[in-house]
């Protein structure tokens, strides 16, 4: 969620179990309410032809990220309660298996849709980030995806280059990859409340219409209004982004007009469940239960004329019931991210009413786990588009003696990346005095068992890759002492005062976070420390950020004003410059101690 995601191509800066075994995986809920014994069986009684009601399944799911192989580390596993009440993890995901998941869900089903949540490319490994991520877009294809809306990576490139994703076109830098010329997608990308400045209309589609025999279900897509905070300046230029829930509400009424009264809203926002367990009850009584974040607000405002929410981007999973403005329970659901999971929803539409019977409906999310078979063609796009990234995906550039995890407040691979930073801004000028990572922009650890034939500890440029994906630069600039106190107070409060965005320091830079303390207080101002001597308001830092960050972005508007910048090259090339140079086979390096933040709670 966090900078721009232009890998390059060869040349350039960057060269250098089936449903019933799956049953057990699930966590169901339904709308209660009663319904003519015929409401699910799609037949009626005594008479020919269809009856009033009819099953309509909905498979989604969100945030996939270009993860077209299975994720390594806790980003491919997901935590189930089991009956005893005890937690166990289970290996998740790769487009493989979720096609084999997919396409098992749908037999049987004639009336089936899939839809997805958002974010389906950008921050993308480099199987499918060193390409554009048309390898993510022909793999959804593959999967017979019918519609998605945009979310916040879909604009890590800008505008023109998510037309070309939907249009097809060889890229306008990077050319054609295979001699064909890439296609685009098959399915409608939704952009309902992104608006061109200069024509106040929706970039792409606002809307789209399912249809299968006399059974109709409109889709609106929207994604967070806040996109503009969380990419790259460039990737927003010329473009406005519209409240969700106005924006949901004007369209359900455009739908209505056309006699579409079944409406499924696609929502690149999301919420917090209360466990981190995916088959977690979200509906469960008391303290504690249920979901919180953004995604409550819209679904308690959407108009009740939509009849559920396909969600995203905090990558959590749930399976809730949201009341709608009258009162009446609606079903709002997410599956994570990567890959991991999928929603199987069940809608009943009367045929009477041309709407959904919303105390039928019932869904559960589903995990997409590695013991079914894989299918055949998704492992043969895989491997057609590892081949070609081989060349570079597979040069070593570091060694590391164990796994460099991305968990923790202060993460060992951010602290690694903002060394790296750190390291290559006294290179640029020798006056850098420290480095801050954001930690949205660190995507993955790393693993220290190898992941292919580079062999254990060895770190490759792929792995390196889906660490940091963005091709930010690495900026320089100059803050006085108050404005860096100041930047890491914004890590608390103001956008940052619901959920904190904790910047990950480099070695030298030290001070206490008081979690028992609320907004800007948190940070304890006489603390703040550079290499054991307490930072003095009045002089000045060289300070080293990525360009998202130099240019304001996750909240923290004081990066926003530095003096004196100075851009460097881009940051994976920074990474893995330090860790060729800070290690070899010999001597790995050490993940960091995350020791640099003393988090009081």
């Amino acid at each position: 969620m966090h900078a721009k995601s232009r890998p390059s191509r060869p040349s350039g800066r960057r060269t250098c179990a089936l449903l019933a075994a799956a049953a057990g995986l699930a966590t169901v809920a339904a709308l209660a309410g009663a319904l003519p014994a015929d409401a699910h069986s799609g037949k009626g009684h005594g008479h020919h032809g269809p009856g009033r009601y009819q099953d309509v399944q909905l498979l989604s799911f969100n945030d996939l990220h270009g993860n077209l192989e299975p994720p390594s580390g806790s980003s491919g596993r997901v935590t189930e309660t089991q009956a005893d009440g005890t937690t166990r993890t289970v290996d998740a995901g790769g487009v493989e298996y979720l096609a084999t998941h997919l396409r098992q869900a749908r037999k049987g089903k004639e009336y089936s849709v899939t839809a997805a949540g958002g974010d389906m490319v950008g921050a993308s490994p480099l199987v499918s980030g060193l390409f554009h991520d048309e390898p993510t877009i022909e793999a959804l294809n593959k999967l017979d995806l019918d519609v998605t809306t945009v979310g916040n990576h879909e604009f890590d490139e800008g505008a023109k280059e998510l037309a070309r994703l939907q249009n097809g076109g060889c890229h306008p830098t990077d050319g054609c990859y295979t001699g064909k010329k890439f296609k685009g997608a098959d399915f409608p990308y939704l952009a309902a409340n992104v608006l061109d400045e200069k024509t106040d209309e929706p970039i792409l589609k606002p809307y789209w219409v399912w249809q299968k025999k006399d059974v109709r279900i409109g889709f609106i897509g929207v994604t967070l209004e806040g996109t503009p905070g969380i990419v790259s300046a460039d990737g927003v230029k010329g473009l406005t982004f519209k409240d969700e829930v106005e924006t949901i509400n004007k369209y359900a009424k455009v739908l209505q007009r056309q006699g579409v009264q079944s409406i499924v809203a696609l929502v690149h926002e999301g919420g917090f469940p209360a466990s981190s367990d995916y088959n977690y009850d979200c509906d469960s009584a008391g303290a504690g239960s249920g979901v919180s974040g953004p995604i409550v607000d819209i679904a308690k405002n959407v108009t009740p004329a939509v009849d559920a929410l396909v969600t995203g981007h905090t990558h959590t999973a749930y399976v809730c019931t949201i009341d709608d403005p009258a009162g009446n329970p609606r079903m709002v659901t997410s599956a994570a991210s990567f890959g991991r999971l999928y929603t199987d929803t069940t809608l009943t539409y009367d045929r009477r009413t041309g709407d959904i019977a919303r105390t039928a409906v019932r869904s559960a999310n589903h995990v997409v786990t590695r013991d079914v078979a894989k299918a055949p063609d998704m492992t043969e796009l895989i491997s057609r588009w590892n081949t070609l990234a081989a060349p570079i995906g597979n040069r070593a550039i570091g060694y590391i003696s164990a796994d460099v995890n991305n968990t923790g407040t202060e993460s060992p691979m951010g602290d690694l990346i903002a060394d790296a930073q750190f390291a290559y801004g006294k290179e640029l000028d020798p006056e850098t005095d420290l480095a801050l990572m954001n930690p949205g922009g660190v995507r993955a650890g790393l693993t220290y068992a190898a992941k292919g034939s580079e062999g254990d500890g060895v770190v490759t440029y792929a792995e390196g890759f889906t660490v940091q994906p963005f091709a930010n630069t690495v900026n320089l600039q100059d803050f006085t002492g108050a404005q860096l106190v100041q930047v890491l107070k914004e890590q608390v409060s103001g956008a940052n005062a619901a959920a904190p965005k904790i910047l990950l320091p480099s070695a030298g830079l030290t001070y206490t976070l008081d979690l028992t303390k609320t907004g800007a207080d948190r940070v304890v101002t006489d603390s703040v420390k550079l290499n054991g001597t307490a930072v003095d308001p009045a002089a000045t830092y060289r300070v080293a950020t990525n360009s998202f960050l130099a240019g304001g972005g996750d909240g923290f508007t004081t990066l926003g004003q530095g003096t004196g910048d100075l851009v460097g090259t881009d940051d994976l090339s920074a990474l893995a410059e330090y860790l060729t140079a800070h290690s070899s086979a010999a001597s790995p390096l050490a993940p960091p101690a995350a020791d640099r933040i003393t988090i009081v709670q």
